[in-house]
């Protein structure tokens, strides 16, 4: 299911055009919005791989702080590559334990530590805060280290994309979460909210069974799935 698929079952299952409203607001903006939220609720409900990629980077001498991309909502695996192309993967800690471990700036070696900081800030004099997050890493790292960094995002919206993994292969779960964000924004009835957030769970039990159990294991592994015969 694309985009214009979707917003028009949006239209067609509420029986609502979705008017504009007061000042530029219009119907497609409406609808864009129940869309966005309905995947937001989604994307943080299920671990789907689609929510994780890649980026490479590298470290900067005697600077234990390093920024995070721009759309980085978590970490998966953070690692630090050394000259043999050797992955050594960094260990999740708060602040505090950094700042207590390794409580000099010169406490230098290879990074085994990492947390998140906090915003990042310019060099700008005086500092700007942006609305990016920080790593900060313990010890500081001694030289130029490559890093990988595997990390949960947001992918693009269907409403910007027009097709994505999510419509093409669970546009139930969409559509009912889409409809969820219709029907509440319209003051439906208890038993029409109701009776679509019961289409909405199932659709969502069925994607979770995929995105976090069929895609974590297969059958070499785990073996197949068996029901117990009567």
């Amino acid at each position: 299911m694309n985009y214009t698929e979707l917003s028009s079952a949006i239209q067609g299952y509420a029986e609502n055009e979705f008017p504009s409203t007061a000042g530029s607001f219009t119907s497609a903006d409406q609808i864009a919005t129940f869309v966005e939220q309905a995947e937001q609720r989604i994307y943080n409900t299920i671990q789907f791989p689609l929510l994780r990629k890649n980026v490479n980077g590298i470290t900067s001498a005697n600077n234990k702080y390093l920024s995070a991309p721009s759309d980085f909502l978590a970490v998966y695996s953070f690692a630090v590559i050394d000259a043999t192309g050797v992955y050594e993967f960094m260990l999740n800690k708060d602040v505090n334990f950094i700042r207590a471990a390794f409580p000099s700036p010169t406490d230098t070696a290879a990074p085994q530590y990492y947390a998140l900081f906090g915003p990042t800030t310019t060099s700008a004099t005086p500092p700007v805060i942006t609305a990016e997050i920080s790593f900060i890493l313990g010890p500081t790292p001694d030289a130029a280290y490559d890093v990988e960094l595997h990390y949960y995002y947001y992918p693009e919206s269907i409403v910007t994309a027009s097709t994505t993994w999510l419509g093409d292969n669970f546009d139930s779960v969409l559509l009912y979460g889409s409809l969820m964000e219709a029907f509440t924004f319209m003051r439906a009835d208890p038993d029409t909210i109701g009776n679509y957030q019961k289409r909405y769970d199932d659709a969502l039990a069925l994607a979770k069974r995929l995105g976090d159990g069929m895609e974590r294991t297969d059958a070499y592994r785990s073996g197949q799935a068996r029901y117990p015969v009567k």
